[in-house]
């Protein structure tokens, strides 16, 4: 595959266009107001999913209810999804527990400043380890996320479809501030956000764009309210579940037998609890 090649002043005025954008726009958000690395895993990770708005709201909830890696990986899996309610997709909330498992019992709680190290970590690809290494520490690593895939797509693919990241990848590297990446990224994807809103959402036409499967009947919705009753009630049985989730008995036992192995939920005789 061909890869695109910016020339200096290509690249010099696709910089001066984003950043002279981000001074006058730039987007406030606590996790931009810290270099600490706990506090970036904690925003990359609810931010997979979810928009800003709503991690806005539970951010610093989050952080204050497990202020480090050590108070988060000493919580239990339920304490971990309670402090996570809202904010959907809860394997993310798992992922985030074992993360700071790791970090404490592998790394004495530092987390490493290697992206490759950091997607051998649950829940962490190479985008995720690149962004949390761009703003943790300043790293000018590659990656990409739907807000700068949307301004790589409208600037320099605007007649192609089916756009893969591995078109885009090269570009973002060429044009990255290496004084600033941190500063960089974030300006890339408030330009990004601009460009949606403008352009209805150029990273439709890239190859990885998938539109959010609906949560209302799914087996998510299921398993969502699985977890809600249990944080109430802690021990369940497969019949208290039939009586509380208006689904199909055998639908809500594969679903639960699906959580016990992926290790969410435990039986305890004929009950049920978290992990």
């Amino acid at each position: 595959m061909l890869h695109q090649s910016l020339n200096n002043q290509v690249i010099k005025l696709f910089q001066q266009t984003v950043w002279q954008f981000y001074t006058l726009n730039k987007r406030a958000f606590l996790w931009r107001n810290t270099t600490e690395p706990y506090h970036i895993v904690i925003s990359e990770i609810m931010l997979q999913q979810t928009q800003t708005l709503r991690v806005g709201q539970k951010f610093d909830q989050f952080v204050t209810t497990f202020p480090d890696f050590e108070k988060l990986a000493q919580a239990t899996l339920a304490e971990v999804l309670l402090a996570w309610q809202g904010l959907g997709y809860n394997r993310r909330a798992r992922a985030l527990h074992k993360i700071a498992q790791k970090v404490v019992s592998e790394f004495d709680g530092s987390l490493p400043k290697d992206p490759e190290v950091l997607e051998t970590f649950p829940g962490i690809g190479p985008n995720t380890a690149g962004s949390i290494c761009a703003f943790a520490f300043n790293m000018p690593t590659i990656f990409v996320e739907t807000n700068i895939r949307a301004v790589f797509i409208h600037t320099f693919f605007t007649d192609k479809d089916n756009v893969h990241d591995k078109e885009i990848l090269p570009l973002v590297e060429q044009t990255v501030d290496k004084d600033n990446p941190r500063e960089w990224y974030y300006a890339l994807m408030d330009y990004g956000v601009m460009v949606k809103k403008l352009h209805r959402n150029p990273a439709r036409k890239s190859k990885h764009y998938a539109v959010q499967s609906k949560f209302e009947g799914s087996d998510r919705q299921i398993r969502s309210m699985i977890l809600k009753k249990l944080l109430k009630q802690n021990l369940m049985s497969l019949d208290q579940f039939f009586s509380v989730i208006q689904r199909e008995p055998a639908r809500i036992e594969k679903i639960i037998e699906q959580m016990c192995k992926e290790g969410f939920l435990k039986k305890v005789f004929h009950l049920y609890k978290i992990v």
